[in-house]
């Protein structure tokens, strides 16, 4: 049952052509069969004809050309037109006219160019055709012919309906395509900011602190430790941002808790109470990780704009969500608020706002609080 199944695959990977063949193939079969000579489409009243070799080229160029319809439209509308303009002149009234209809609407769904001069060289045809078969035969009343040019043209009609639609899904991916890209690389540099902001300012603030240790060699040769220890953090962080972009090269994991950052914060010279109440655990939603960047970002703010200032982070653990507290007392040098740019702090809004949670940062008193409350079921 294997090949069964893969079939419409196959079928697929044929080209267009063969895949339109059948259709063809299908109304030539049916137009040969002798009882069924003149119950086609008749218009003009014409008297039938039996069906001879001009017949046989009448049959042949309204139904084969349908196998290309999709690949060359116009080509297609024009040999059936004329095909179908014999088939009419000479009163076979075959069943191969149903290819009429059928190329118009393929016409209107795959014609890229000269649209509308497909329409009016149609439109010229059709009188021309309308002008010989009303001194050929009976001719029809005008109502007729126009009821009989609207019927072909609505298959147009309905093709047209059928590009516009698909064009209209087209352009309605492209956008969310382009949405998406623009959404990843917006992650992708909220990402890079959290990693190179947070290290990179421990660094800058534990080597401004090394030039006034020359005095105290124990000192500076701890400060400078914890700059090589730091580097060496930023530059893990940043290769396991590169390996989740290229999933050939999976990231190993990252054990750095908060405590770490914590920890590292103090010896740049921050002054830090960290407290958590309960245990972390791990939700299946990422809460764990959002509450770690919320600690992360707001000490790197507290270092950036308020070295020196007291710093408490409470964390509180419980089986429904991750509370997180980050306040910093005074606001450091005058004019500069522990908030920072705000680039990392909007994407920590998004990060917990997505996850269903709340989040807020801003003055409190003289000092600067921010608050996440994360939801930690999945």
């Amino acid at each position: 049952m294997t090949w069964f199944r893969r079939l419409p695959l196959l079928w697929r990977r044929l080209d267009v052509t063969v895949r339109d063949l059948p259709l063809a193939l299908l109304l030539l079969s049916v137009s040969c069969v002798p009882d069924l000579h003149g119950y086609g489409t008749q218009v003009g009243g014409v008297p039938d004809r039996p069906l001879d070799a001009l017949g046989v080229v009448a049959l042949a160029l309204q139904c084969l050309p349908l196998a290309g319809r999709r690949r060359w439209p116009a080509l297609t509308l024009a040999l059936v037109a004329v095909g179908f303009a014999l088939d009419q002149l000479s009163g076979y009234h075959l069943i191969a006219g149903t290819a009429m209809p059928i190329a118009l609407m393929s016409a209107g769904v795959h014609l890229d160019r000269y649209r509308r001069t497909t329409l009016l060289a149609g439109t010229v045809g059709f009188v021309a055709l309308a002008l010989a078969l009303t001194r050929l035969g009976e001719g029809e009343t005008p109502a007729e012919w126009v009821i009989f040019y609207f019927a072909h043209g609505l298959a147009w009609g309905i093709g047209s309906w059928v590009r516009s639609t698909r064009v209209a899904e087209a352009e309605r991916r492209r956008r969310l395509a382009a949405d998406t890209l623009a959404a990843e690389r917006a992650r992708i540099a909220r990402e890079l900011h959290d990693v190179v902001t947070h290290h990179v300012t421990a660094m800058v603030v534990q080597t401004e602190a090394a030039r006034y240790l020359t005095a105290a060699p124990e000192h500076l040769d701890r400060t400078l430790g914890t700059v090589t220890d730091t580097g060496r953090q930023a530059i893990t962080d940043l290769r396991q941002l590169l390996d989740v972009l290229d999933p050939a090269n999976p990231a190993p994991a990252n054990d750095e808790g908060m405590l770490d950052v914590v920890e590292r914060t103090r010896r740049a010279g921050q002054p830090v109470v960290f407290s958590e109440e309960g245990a972390p655990a791990e939700t299946g939603n990422g809460a764990e990780l959002v509450a770690h960047r919320v600690v992360r970002e707001a000490l790197t703010n507290a270092l950036k704009y308020a070295h020196g200032s007291p710093t408490t982070v409470r964390v509180r653990h419980r089986p429904e969500e991750i509370t997180v507290n980050v306040d910093t007392e005074r606001p450091g040098p005058p004019g500069v608020s522990p908030g920072g740019s705000g680039r990392g702090l909007v994407g920590l809004r998004e990060r917990v706002e997505v996850m269903g949670g709340e989040f807020s940062a801003g003055p409190r008193g003289e000092g600067f609080t921010v608050h996440a409350r994360i939801p930690a079921r999945p």
